[in-house]
């Protein structure tokens, strides 16, 4: 693939989008168009990456936004929402704005879509995320677009501004860290870097079909918490506290925060027990699998990166 080919990415300065613009401009393409709605993250985007094209619109709404895919040659779908307190917002980020794209693509008949899904498509949870997601997936595997689909599990890596990353900076504010539970939830968490990588590599084979990408490693929610304070130097206390009594707190602090780093639906979908299948994606990508706990040092310690950090 020529590394001036116009590369559209949808949902671009969110935590995927950041990872994956970063590496292919340190890897030499230079004709990118981001497109996200997040303001403030478009601004951080803007200073890192000057001389990429980067717009801020809301891909719900139809507009002139829909210019930039005329002889586009990709177009990498990461829009989405992951948390908010009402069903709206999901409907708008995760549906409407997924019919909006796929119409434009067709308009413009870009060749190839890498399209983001989720491991919660293949979920027990029963939620306002998974259950968009779902839609959302079944909206690009109708469309008829030559792309592959993605399912990543939960990931982590520079610029994260919920999950591990959150965590980490909660851990710097307070000095108990509350644990729901016994903490001995099941994850599978994957690098945004290596993520990236796979999207990378997607673009040079232009693969299709649906792919399972979860992190290798299996690690209890617990440990991951103990992995991070270590990388982070914390002083921080561990503690458990009961379940239900940790449900009342997220449900007391939505009232008082719109859009809250973790909501009661999230806390479900963490205790929900959820295993997903592995796959040899490593080979099926060429892609080097990063351990979990260098990928937590990179994360957390890189001189340039680590210390960026996305709005919710």
């Amino acid at each position: 693939m020529d590394k001036n080919s116009k590369i559209i990415i949808p949902g671009g300065a969110g935590l995927v989008g950041q990872n994956t613009v970063t590496d292919l401009i340190n890897q030499g393409y230079t004709n990118l168009v981001v497109l996200d709605k997040h303001k403030k993250n478009v601004e951080i985007l803007k200073s890192m990456h000057p001389n990429i094209t980067v717009e801020c619109v809301d891909l719900a709404d139809e507009g002139p936004w829909e210019r930039h895919f005329e002889n586009a040659e990709i177009v990498v779908q990461l829009q989405a929402q992951i948390g908010a307190s009402s069903l709206e917002p999901f409907i708008r980020n995760n549906i409407d704005s997924t019919k909006n794209i796929i119409k434009v693509i067709k308009k413009y008949n870009v060749p190839y879509t890498i399209h983001f899904s989720s491991s919660v498509v293949e979920s027990v949870a029963d939620d306002w995320y998974t259950n968009t997601k779902k839609e959302q997936e079944k909206l690009m595997i109708e469309s008829g677009l030559k792309c592959v689909i993605l399912r990543p599990t939960l990931m982590f890596g520079w610029f994260d501004r919920k999950h591990l990353g959150w965590l980490s900076r909660f851990m710097h504010k307070t000095p108990i860290f509350p644990i729901p539970g016994n903490g001995k939830y099941m994850r599978q968490p994957l690098y945004a870097g290596d993520m990236s990588n796979i999207v990378i590599s997607c673009m040079h084979s232009q693969i299709t079909g649906t792919y399972n990408i979860s992190g290798l490693e299996k690690i209890d929610y617990i440990d991951i918490i103990r992995v991070i304070k270590k990388a982070v130097k914390s002083k921080t206390l561990i503690m458990k506290i009961p379940y239900s009594l940790f449900y009342f707190l997220l449900y007391v602090y939505s009232f008082f925060d719109k859009n809250p780093p973790f909501t009661t639906q999230q806390l479900a979908a963490l205790v929900a027990h959820d295993e997903f299948e592995v796959i040899d994606w490593p080979g099926i990508f060429n892609v080097k699998a990063t351990p979990f706990e260098e990928a937590i040092n990179k994360t957390f310690n890189d001189p340039k990166y680590s210390k960026i950090v996305l709005e919710f």
